[in-house]
Order: C-alpha cells, then sequence, then structure tokens
C-alpha cells in the first residue's frame, strides 16, 4: 500500500503525510470524517441558514437521538467546557455575560478533585473561571467535597473515564447528591464516553448539569463537539456563544468559538450514524486488524505483544508493544524515532511513565496496519 494521490494537496504545500498509530490525536489531525458527515456537510455548503436557528434545531434531534433534555454543537469538546464554565457564573444576565473573562462579583470558583486535575481542565479558566482542589492525591471524600462548597463555588466539575474507574475518588452520584443538595451544578468532562450507546449522555440522565463529548471521535470533523445538559444549562450555554454575540448582539466571550452550518449539519449525521451502526460489526473489524500486527511481531526476539482489552470509549482494542533493549538493541524511543523518520513515516509515541508503546486503529487507514506491523519488525528483526 502506498499513499498515491491522497498525499498530493500536502505535497504541493511541501509536506509529507504520515501513517497515524497513535490514534485520535488533535495535532494530527483529530479524525477522518466518515462519508456520511462529509456528504452531509457539502450538501449544508450550498445554502445559506440562520445559525442560531440550526443550533437549535440540530441540538434538538440530537437530544432526542440519545434520550437527553438538551445538547448545542460547539466547536470540539474543549470549548463546550470554556461554554459551560461561563455559563455557570454568568448565567442569563447580559451585564455579566458581557463582563467575562473579568469576574468580579460573580461565584468565580469551580472545584475539582485534586487526584483529577488533567490536562485540559485548563478549558474551564478561558473563562474567567479559578479552579480550587479538593480532596488529596490520595483520596477524595464526601466530607472533603462538602467542606469546600462556599458561597463562592459556581459549580463542581467531575473528570470521567469509565475506562479506568478510581475507587480513590469521590464518585459522581455522590458528587452530584452533595453538590444539588448545596444548589450547585455538577460538569462532567466525558469527551470520549459514547460507547457502550449507554454511556452516550449518561451522566446527564444521572443528574448532572453539563456533559461535553467530542465528535471527532464519532467520525465527525475534530473542530466539533457537543455540550448536552439540561435545558436551563443549554439556554445559557447558548447565550454565551458565537451566534449569541452576533444574534443578539451580545459580547461574550464565545465569539471565537465559531462552529460552521456544514459542520453542524455534520455533526448531526456522525451522532445518526453512530446511534445505528453495528458496533458488534466494528469491534470485531476492529479486534481483526489489531490481531494482524500481533501475528507479525509474534516470535520476534526480545518482543511482547498484546491485545488491549478495552471496547469503552472511542479508541477499542489495539495493541501494546513491550521490548528488551538488551535483546533488541533499541529503547521504545528509538522504535518511535525511527519510525517517525522512515518512508512514509509513522508516527507512535511512548507515554510518560509507561514501559509500552500503544498502537491504535483509530487513525489507520485500512491495510496501514501490515505496514506499521511490517516496518517495526524490520527494525527488530
Amino acid at each position: 500500500m502506498t499513499i498515491g494521490n491522497q498525499g498530493d494537496i500536502y505535497s504541493e504545500l511541501g509536506i509529507t503525510p504520515i501513517i497515524n498509530a497513535i490514534g485520535s490525536v488533535t495535532m494530527l489531525g483529530g479524525s477522518t470524517p466518515i462519508p456520511e458527515v462529509t456528504i452531509a456537510m457539502e450538501r449544508a455548503g450550498e445554502s445559506y441558514i440562520p445559525l442560531i436557528e440550526l443550533e437549535e434545531k440540530a441540538g434538538a434531534v440530537v437530544a432526542d437521538m440519545i434520550d437527553v433534555p438538551a445538547a448545542y454543537i460547539t466547536s470540539g469538546a474543549g470549548s463546550a467546557l470554556t461554554l459551560a464554565a461561563a455559563a455557570v457564573m454568568a448565567g442569563d444576565d447580559d451585564n455579566l455575560i458581557q463582563q467575562l473573562p473579568d469576574t468580579t462579583g460573580m461565584k468565580n470558583e469551580i472545584l475539582i478533585q485534586k487526584r483529577q486535575r488533567y490536562w485540559y481542565d485548563r478549558c474551564l479558566e478561558a473563562s474567567g473561571a479559578r479552579l480550587v482542589n479538593f480532596g488529596t492525591d490520595d483520596e477524595t471524600t464526601r466530607e472533603d467535597l462538602f467542606n469546600a462548597i462556599t458561597e463562592n463555588t459556581a459549580a463542581v466539575h467531575f473528570y470521567m473515564v469509565e475506562q479506568e474507574p478510581d475507587s480513590k475518588a469521590l464518585s459522581l452520584e455522590e458528587t452530584i447528591e452533595i453538590a444539588h443538595e448545596k444548589g450547585v451544578p455538577v460538569l462532567v468532562d466525558a469527551a470520549g464516553q459514547i460507547y457502550p450507546l449507554d454511556l452516550f449522555g449518561k451522566y446527564v440522565r444521572m443528574g448532572a448539569d453539563f456533559q461535553c463529548i467530542a465528535a471527532k471521535y464519532m467520525g465527525a470533523s475534530q473542530s466539533t463537539g457537543l455540550a448536552l445538559g439540561t435545558e436551563e444549562m443549554i439556554r445559557k450555554i447558548s447565550k454565551q456563544s458565537f451566534v449569541g454575540y452576533e444574534g443578539r448582539r451580545i459580547r461574550g466571550i464565545g465569539r471565537p468559538h465559531k462552529v460552521d452550518r456544514q459542520e453542524m449539519v455534520g455533526v448531526v449525521a456522525a451522532v445518526r450514524h453512530w446511534m445505528t451502526i453495528n458496533h458488534e460489526e466494528r469491534l470485531a473489524s476492529i479486534e481483526k486488524r489489531s490481531g494482524s500486527i500481533i501475528k507479525i511481531l509474534t516470535g520476534i526476539d526480545g518482543v511482547q505483544v498484546s491485545m488491549m482489552d478495552n471496547i469503552i470509549g472511542h479508541q477499542p482494542f489495539g495493541v501494546q508493544l513491550r521490548i528488551d533493549e538488551k535483546i533488541t538493541g533499541l529503547s521504545l524511543q528509538d522504535i518511535v524515532d525511527e519510525l517517525k523518520a522512515g518512508t512514509p513515516p509513522i508516527w507512535t509515541r511512548v507515554r510518560e511513565d509507561e514501559d509500552f508503546i500503544s498502537l491504535h486503529i483509530f487513525g489507520l487507514k485500512e491495510g496501514e496496519e501490515e505496514i506499521v506491523g511490517s516496518r517495526i519488525a524490520e527494525l527488530l528483526r
């Protein structure tokens, strides 16, 4: 398999296309829109439409498909977090909406478990909110949250990763119970929690006021996401958004968070596809392709390969590659560097504190798993 004409548009710019074995990562483009999405986006581009109305109608269709009270299309899950933080601070007050990111006179603290701090909680701070830790690095108790809520608390944030349950963290159920008892809304980052299908919107159905989803994981463009929540929360988010800025002439912080009509329609198509496809067939195909890499690498001295058994979320299965440097003469980082320097370049990575390379199928075109496996085998032999 060769790159062929698909790379011509990048070659014209002096850029070499790569094979993405890392998975769905923003720095490599996030996703490849599925045909259903690209067709819908092309059709949507043929006409102009009032975007306030399109946001409302498209959100209603998505909310109905996934059984939540309301939904809103955003420019990615990170955008949804920023808009939600703005919504819990400024609410319906146009003067406060225009005052942000200056939070003077507002409840501006968003509580987050210390052991749940993560790379993307920065998106909440972009609104002007201040993140306040509760609990310790070791654990979080009910009392920690109860005592952390003050008159300045605008919301409690929860980072949800179903694939890696944390028994030492305060559960979402307890978080909702305590926060709502004190009249404080709960925000949930659940960007990749889209499978099994009962996870899609689950946290709003549990009682959270908001959760975000990254639509790229369903085959929409990577610049799109979803805010799901109560009707009140989504109404407030809409007022912070770019259509609120232009349509209502209220200068909120959401003006840079623009979503085009093509993208909105593409998200609807992606959700419809995700909710109706045969997921057993999807998973079987990914498992088989992961198995192809394992088959190529099995039996090489100093090499250990295993199938990841996770099917929750957006990146199921995949392969974990471990090596014995004394036998192979190469470190994991050597392999990453050699693959990246090859033709075509293959991108992988070694995460901090991990002793393996994860190879994901998400970003691989059909047949590229064979190239990845063969190139690694060449290096290790």
